[in-house]
């Protein structure tokens, strides 16, 4: 059992994902969302904003091969009206995990939404589409979304903030590997870009789960 640490506005996460795709192939994975840009640090789209994150989408895409599309570069982040706000997508992720279990293929689907199609996804009607695109019924995910939006994603943040003090964790991404003898922190950074090493060293990992 694998625990992902994760959140759906971390650009580093996205630097992430082929490496976790792999991993799911390989093992269940549990989410946990911490919410980097929740409540008073949500954030509105502004220059200082704007030059903060080009500057680390530089180094997550010389380090990870992901890209970074021009609607986001160009568009999103250059797009005064947007708000970067973790709390709609975590509550998207969360429904679409109940319902479904496609908690994961949801973040997928967020994490191209933004950082390649440039899209709001603080935005119900984004994540209302997203859900769609996976074959969610439709009402049944508005009643989960609007649900977690109330209570849950706020108690399931929560607990995920205990859960990053507990393990030590220093932010995101971070996996856990739970083991019969005890959890241990993988470390990804040596893995960026190279998913199909990341891989074969996770099968020995797993191998070695006892």
């Amino acid at each position: 059992m694998l625990h992902y640490v994760y959140d759906p506005l971390c650009g580093w996460c996205y630097g992430a994902a082929p490496l976790i795709q792999v991993a799911a192939t390989m093992s269940a994975i549990t989410l946990h969302a911490g919410g980097m840009m929740t409540g008073s640090r949500r954030q509105p789209v502004t220059p200082a904003l704007r030059q903060f994150v080009k500057s680390h989408d530089e180094r997550i895409a010389k380090m990870t091969g992901q890209t970074f599309g021009d609607a986001y570069t160009d568009g999103l982040l250059a797009d005064n009206s947007a708000v970067f706000d973790s709390t709609p997508p975590i509550a998207a992720i969360l429904a679409a995990e109940q319902l479904t279990g496609k908690g994961l293929s949801m973040l997928s689907a967020l994490q191209q939404a933004h950082y390649q199609q440039g899209r709001k996804i603080a935005e119900p009607l984004t994540l209302f589409a997203l859900a769609d695109s996976l074959g969610i019924n439709q009402t049944d995910f508005t009643a989960a979304f609007v649900s977690n939006m109330q209570t849950t994603a706020q108690a399931h943040m929560q607990d995920t903030r205990m859960l990053m003090t507990q393990w030590q964790l220093q932010g995101f991404p971070s996996v856990v590997l739970s083991k019969a003898s005890g959890l241990v922190v993988l470390d990804l950074s040596p893995w960026f870009g190279k998913p199909q090493d990341f891989g074969q060293w996770l099968s020995q990992q797993l191998q070695q789960n006892n």
